[in-house]
């Protein structure tokens, strides 16, 4: 037996020496040399249909002035505030001065004295009070109004740091990935692109006199010291520094080398640019074969324009410096990444604007300059080295591409208006003459997506799969302007393609990188070799192949145990149980003295394992159905039996609550709680002149103006699948809560869905896919995104997707409260009905009470505020966190519009009971809609049918339980 080990290892061991002498070059010792010259910048073909755009406001001003003078106007000497508590404070966080403590709420006003009349540039001195750890967001006005698009969302970072000075382990041997926390300081900010589109600050016309400037706080509170007029200070080209250099006798000093790693970085814009575990090599700093280092910085984390990361280097002398980095661009194929380069607030020069990094997939030692590496001066002692992601040349792209989706999404629904969205493959709807602008407006974005396409291949230098979406929306443009009669019968095509121009924008405007470490040093010194030998690397894969035999890979965090443990359970994906298992050992562990074992489980084994004795003592993630089932089962623990649960359940309404009782017992609490909104479109529903509907009679009268135009209003039908079973659906729920309607009886001994009200309400469900044709299967994030539908109802975490999947739609959506049903007294009702995930406690726990002061933790507000922010920092605004803590969710980063419409729906949402046999009603619900809109039976029937079989469904488990 022993002999077969050792010759089965023999043959692993030569299969990957062979591997990596195939795969593997051995690297050069000379570094890598970053291009010392950039193109010429792509001038941006904007078709532009904001008649308040910031590109024609600077028409319109082209002959200002810009007066050479700076205009302070301090915060404390605001002449109106109003909608806050605005606060006037002396010294206050460390300031020589005064400053104005401004709310996320309310308006504050200053008087400007302008002596020239011109364009100015603004900054502000403020600083990032505590909030809820989002970007600071502000209007601004003058003389009460918003000068041009971009100046109704001003974006100010927070500074975020390591919040210990060293990176922790576990009791294994690994490292812990550091808590982010905010290291506020104050800071001057010019009021920029929240895009990023454009690298120089705004300007802003002022006339002569007096004029008044206003900042509305959208999202987060700051403390202002003062706010400038200003004009931006030239910077010189390197060519310009470097004779500076010459005429003042400066030389390069000798002798020193100054390594800093990147995850020592002192402060980021941002709580996702934490340190990194990067193995991919055995050459990154520290490494260790099979141990987990944090030994970088960046990569995906670091990718959206504007994230900044912050190094401190000390040098002993006066002198020039050179600057290298060790970096990886393993992600962006066929374009480059770019970053601008600061030095103690300033660029040293114009080329530092913009630095490239092309791709990659080994580690580079990048040096700035190329082959005539750039010299910075720097006087001795500390320094700090800012590096920021921006778009640099593939900014006009990006702006000229999204002008492109604009147009040809409004293209695309004016054909829509025509064809509807099915359009006869038989029909010639001469839509070259009922569009008469339709051919040339896709000859001439053909023409400008070419040149896009084009220029971007000139820049790389290649054809990849960044130009293969532009050069497939422009092959499909020109011929469709050669044939327009095609058109119709290939809309689903040309839908798809400009999509395909969506997504590229996302992609592209993403920059990651990732940074091993950065060298300041002088021109005598050897940089070392940024990759490793094949020796090294047959080194570190044998030893990895040995190492996957001892290592734990699938344990999270510490495991030892102390005298209190108890055993978690939980769902969902390693990124929320890696950050779950450090907030227990941090915080949970230390002031209880519970150990936790956390184990990540697939959903379907905890019924198996606990029908086996093998369970835990606390499930997470759970659906809302599971627990009421445990409880008939006698599995489930009852949380009122604890003395404080009632003070607990303060913390959800009564709606997150209800699917957990059952005989007088509650028998999980609620972790997620999610809702149905209305989403809607703000640009179409204007050019249609159509309002916000707040009635359902108010959704009908808006139905035909949307299907005139070949529009839909969105419904959702997709039920939520909950632990396998099918949630009754959120319209249906909706329209039946809404009229005092009831899903089971009082007793939940039968269904109440043969009641009159809820065989209407049936009735009125079926009819909108019925009479009105609402579409049945829809992609509604992606419709809603081009325009087909303008308007729908969905769960409101759709807001989160959105966000991040279309911003080329960015200010012209909202969502609100759902119409709602008008009652006698003219009052109107937008009851809806919410889903839930759970956290409950197994009979068969060890410790009882030690489990329910996990659960009292883990829902308390200030475990889920540090959740959902974490979440939110390691995964961005998609992953908001749907907390059903009521104080909680106010304190996640909600801009205070949207947080105020959520809070006035929850208000109205209502949780559907969970009865034996229950799963029978959206599973038979769910049936009876389909024989109404597909069989075409009637809908009373259809209903009345089955609710015979979720009524026999419900006495055979109430008999099988011994229940009355």
């Amino acid at each position: 037996m022993g002999a077969r080990r050792i010759r089965k290892f023999g043959i692993w061991a030569l299969v990957i020496v062979l591997i990596i002498v195939m795969l593997n070059i051995i690297p050069s010792d000379r570094p890598h040399q970053l291009p010392l010259t950039v193109k010429a910048d792509f001038t941006p073909i904007v078709e532009t249909v904001d008649e308040n755009s910031y590109s024609l406001y600077l028409e319109k001003h082209a002959d200002a002035n810009r007066p050479n003078r700076t205009i302070r106007i301090e915060g404390e000497d605001y002449i109106e505030a109003d909608g806050g508590e605005f606060i006037t404070v002396e010294g206050y966080m460390g300031l020589d001065g005064t400053a104005v403590l401004t709310p996320e709420i309310g308006s504050i006003s200053w008087r400007v004295p302008i002596e020239e009349a011109g364009l100015y540039q603004i900054r502000i001195h403020y600083f990032p009070m505590e909030g809820k750890s989002a970007a600071i967001e502000r209007e601004l006005r003058i003389n009460s109004e918003i000068p041009f698009t971009g100046a109704e969302i001003l974006l100010f970072d927070r500074v975020w740091d390591n919040r210990d000075p060293e990176i922790k382990r576990d009791d294994r041997g690994n490292d812990l990935r550091p808590r982010q926390v905010e290291n506020p300081r104050w800071m001057l900010a010019s009021f920029k692109d929240s895009d990023h589109y454009i690298e120089e600050p705004y300007y802003f016309y002022f006339d002569k006199g007096e004029q008044i400037i206003t900042l509305v706080s959208l999202r987060e509170p700051m403390a202002i010291d003062y706010i400038e007029l200003y004009q931006e200070e030239a910077v010189p080209s390197y060519q310009e520094v470097k004779a500076m250099y010459e005429a003042q006798g400066l030389k390069p000093v000798q002798n020193q080398f100054i390594k800093v790693q990147g995850e020592a970085a002192i402060a980021k814009s941002s709580p996702t640019l934490y340190p990194i575990s990067d193995r991919s090599s055995p050459s990154v700093e520290p490494y260790h074969v099979s141990k987990i280092r944090m030994n970088a910085i960046g990569g995906q984390n670091w990718r959206l324009p504007g994230q900044w990361i912050e190094w401190e280097i000390e040098v002993p002398e006066d002198g020039l410096y050179q600057i290298a980095l060790k970096r990886k661009q393993d992600q962006l194929r066929g374009v480059y990444a770019t970053r601008s380069l600061m030095i103690d607030g300033k660029h040293p020069f114009e080329e530092m604007k913009r630095i490239r990094f092309n791709y990659n997939a080994k580690w580079q030692m990048d040096v700035l300059g190329g082959d005539e590496p750039y010299l910075f001066y720097l006087t001795k002692g500390k320094h700090r080295i800012r590096m920021t992601v921006t778009l640099g040349e593939l900014a006009p792209l990006l702006q000229t591409i999204e002008s492109s989706v604009l147009e040809l999404n409004a293209m695309y629904r004016k054909i829509l208006m025509i064809t509807s969205n099915n359009p006869d493959p038989f029909r010639d709807y001469q839509l070259e003459k009922r569009i008469p602008e339709m051919t040339e407006v896709f000859e001439r974005q053909a023409e400008i997506i070419e040149s896009v396409a084009d220029y971007l291949k000139e820049m790389t230098g290649e054809q990849s799969d960044k130009v293969a979406p532009l050069i497939n929306m422009v092959v499909q443009l020109k011929d469709m302007a050669e044939r327009p009669e095609t058109v119709a019968r290939r809309l689903d095509t040309y839908k798809i393609n400009v999509g395909g121009l969506g997504t590229w924008i996302l992609t592209v405007q993403e920059q990651p990188l990732t940074i091993d470490y950065l060298v300041v040093y002088s021109p005598d010194q050897e940089l070392p070799r940024a990759e490793s030998t094949w020796f090294e690397d047959l080194k570190h894969e044998v030893g990895a192949f040995f190492a996957s035999y001892t290592e734990d890979y699938t344990s999270i965090g510490n495991v030892e145990q102390k005298d209190r443990s108890i055993e978690v359970w939980i769902t969902t994906g390693r990124d929320q149980a890696q950050v779950m298992k450090g907030l227990i050992d941090d915080l949970f562990t230390p002031e209880t003295g519970i150990s936790v074992q956390l184990k990540l489980v697939p959903p379907n084994i905890l019924l198996p394992a606990t029908l086996a004795g093998e369970g835990p003592d606390v499930a997470m993630q759970m659906g809302e159905d599971v627990p009421v089932n445990y409880a008939m089962r006698g599995a489930a623990y009852d949380l009122t039996q604890f003395p404080d649960f009632e003070e607990v359940a303060e913390r959800f309404r009564e709606s997150a609550l209800t699917p957990y009782r059952y005989d007088g017992g509650v028998y999980a609490l609620p972790e997620q709680q999610s809702f149905p909104m209305l989403f809607y479109r703000k640009d179409i529903l204007e050019e249609l002149n159509l309002s916000v509907p707040e009635t359902w009679d108010d959704v009908y009268d808006m139905i035909s103006v949307l299907h005139k135009h070949h529009m839909d209003f969105y419904l959702p039908i997709d039920n939520t699948l909950n632990n396998g079973n099918l949630v009754p659906n959120a319209t249906f729920a909706m329209l039946l809560y809404q009229n005092d309607g009831a899903f089971y009886t009082e007793d939940h001994k039968r269904s109440a869905l043969d009641s009159e009200i809820a065989i209407e309400m049936f009735r009125r469900w079926t009819q909108f896919y019925t009479n009105y044709k609402f579409p049945v299967q829809v992609d509604f994030p992606n419709r809603f995104r081009t325009g087909e539908i303008p308007i729908g109802i969905a769960d409101y975490t759709t807001y989160n997707l959105l966000t991040v999947m279309a911003p080329e739609i960015k200010g012209l959506w909202d969502f609100t409260i759902v119409p709602g049903t008008k009652k006698e007294d003219g009052t109107i009702r937008h009851d809806v009905a919410s889903t839930t995930t759970a956290v409950l406690i197994l009979e068969k726990a060890k410790d009882k009470e030690a489990s329910w002061e996990f659960l009292k933790w883990w829902t308390s507000k200030d475990i889920q505020i540090q959740f959902g922010r974490e979440m939110e920092a390691l995964m961005g605004e998609a992953a908001r966190y749907p907390t059903a803590n009521i104080e909680a969710l106010e304190e996640l980063p909600w801009p205070v519009e949207h947080y105020r419409n959520l809070n006035e729906q929850w208000k109205w949402v209502r949780g559907i009971p969970q009865v034996p046999g229950g799963y029978f009603t959206g599973r038979h619900l769910d049936n009876a809609f389909r024989k109404v809109i597909n069989a075409g039976e009637n809908y009373r029937e259809a209903l009345l049918d089955y609710v015979i079989y979720i009524n026999d469904e419900i006495a055979i488990k109430r008999k099988e339980f011994n229940l009355p």
